[in-house]
């Protein structure tokens, strides 16, 4: 569909966004292994962790809804049950990549699909670390989606450096490991999300200019009762918003602080953003707190290589606000945009091209700057929600709005955008 968007005047309130899909997620996946109930709030509503929810009850644990509370009974260790059809990822690339950690130490064959996109991307970078612990997956001869998962007798532990800055990567090693005696090892050169490290609470220590992971059978998830704190990716588009409408000011409650995922609160923080963090807490390890922004003027500011993987999510609505900003933004080191639910620098590059923007591409990033010339665009989400958020926020900052067409792409990460935009445009 397309879906019209009015420029803004003023954003004010306050927002209770859903919870952080990334932990919702593994503690979906978590609470399915252990043996027992365990009762999950807040969690995420987005299409990606239900497919996530569908997949485990496929494979035998029980999973019920009752409002805001997940309950879920698990299987145990080495205890789920074949599925009696293959197990459909949707468009999530971590059910896809994570679960099959999990598939690798199972006693039955499994075959993981998805929809056209997610059957699109890599997953040689998950088969290659766990072939060498000795599972049996094959993909497709593009290495892609599907996968198939055989029974391994030949499991075992390994120590691995990981080639790709992906927390998916990772998680996927981790959880294959958590079903053996033996200690896994993982080397992480550059930090990624360690939401896994800690709801697990795993042993790490610093190496080099890195971090060392161990993970065995004595990390195997127990039932657990947690509340999710939310989903400070899905708080950036309404942070964004907030800092480019004049006279706005609002507050995000209890969002996700965790220190490998704000580097999207820094680099807008380094542009001039009037951001500020109250009411921290900690829930299950993970730093929580409310977040307050006051409109802003943003000036751009380079983005070093290292924080990349804290902000590639955040990078279409991080782009958007520099688009408002003084001077031209530019991303390098960025390659990874390529592989998401859409070719992300070539849909944000395409995208700015139809406001009259000055735009240069590159391989592993783009520049834009120069003067929005066009006037009410009909923006191409290319069925990428955060494409499809982040020209949203575009569309409200410009003088006569804009449109995004296949906005229905939202409800991958957020189905509730438009009714949490409703409650805080004054």
């Amino acid at each position: 569909m397309i879906q019209k968007f009015e420029k803004v005047n003023k954003i004010k309130g306050e927002l209770r966004l859903p919870g952080d899909k990334s932990i919702s997620h593994r503690s979906v996946m978590f609470a399915s292994m252990a043996e027992g109930k365990s009762l999950i709030k807040n969690c995420s509503n987005s299409a990606d962790v239900n497919s996530t929810i569908e997949c485990f009850k496929k494979l035998g644990a029980l999973i019920e809804k009752k409002g805001e509370l997940l309950i879920v009974n698990g299987a145990g260790s080495r205890n789920f049950k074949e599925p009696p059809s293959e197990l459909y990822a949707g468009n999530s690339g971590t059910t896809a990549r994570l679960i099959t950690g999990i598939l690798a130490a199972q006693n039955f064959k499994t075959v993981i699909t998805g929809d056209e996109s997610l059957s699109k991307r890599p997953m040689k970078r998950i088969i290659e670390p766990l072939s060498r612990m000795g599972a049996a997956i094959e993909a497709s001869d593009t290495g892609t989606l599907p996968i198939t998962i055989y029974p391994s007798d030949n499991l075992h532990a390994i120590e691995y450096e990981l080639k790709v800055p992906s927390a998916q990567v990772k998680s996927a090693v981790i959880l294959a490991a958590l079903h053996l005696e033996q200690t896994t090892v993982i080397y992480e050169p550059v930090p990624t999300r360690n939401h896994t490290e800690i709801m697990l609470g795993l042993e790490t220590e610093l190496y080099k200019n890195g971090k060392k992971i161990y993970a065995s059978a004595i990390n195997y998830p127990e039932p657990f009762e947690m509340t999710v704190p939310s989903d400070i990716s899905t708080a950036a588009f309404f942070i964004a918003l907030t800092l480019l409408v004049p006279g706005s000011e609002l507050v995000i409650k209890n969002v996700s602080l965790n220190e490998t995922r704000t580097g999207i609160l820094a680099v807008l923080k380094m542009m001039g953003a009037n951001i500020l963090i109250e009411n921290e807490a900690s829930e299950n390890g993970e730093k929580t707190g409310d977040i307050r922004i006051l409109s802003s003027d943003l000036v751009n500011t380079e983005i070093s290589e290292e924080i990349i993987p804290n902000i590639i999510d955040e990078i279409p609505i991080l782009s958007v606000a520099g688009v408002f900003a003084e001077g031209n933004f530019r991303i390098n080191h960025a390659k990874e945009l390529r592989y998401k639910e859409s070719d992300r620098i070539a849909a944000l590059c395409s995208n700015y091209k139809k406001l009259g923007l000055d735009v240069e591409e590159f391989e592993d990033g783009f520049e834009v700057g120069g003067n929005i010339k066009n006037n009410h665009v009909l923006f191409e989400s290319y069925g990428d929600h955060r494409i499809a958020m982040a020209f949203a926020v575009m569309s409200m900052a410009l003088e006569r709005g804009g449109s995004v067409n296949e906005f229905e792409s939202v409800a991958v990460s957020n189905p509730d955008f438009l009714k949490q935009l409703n409650e805080i445009v004054a």
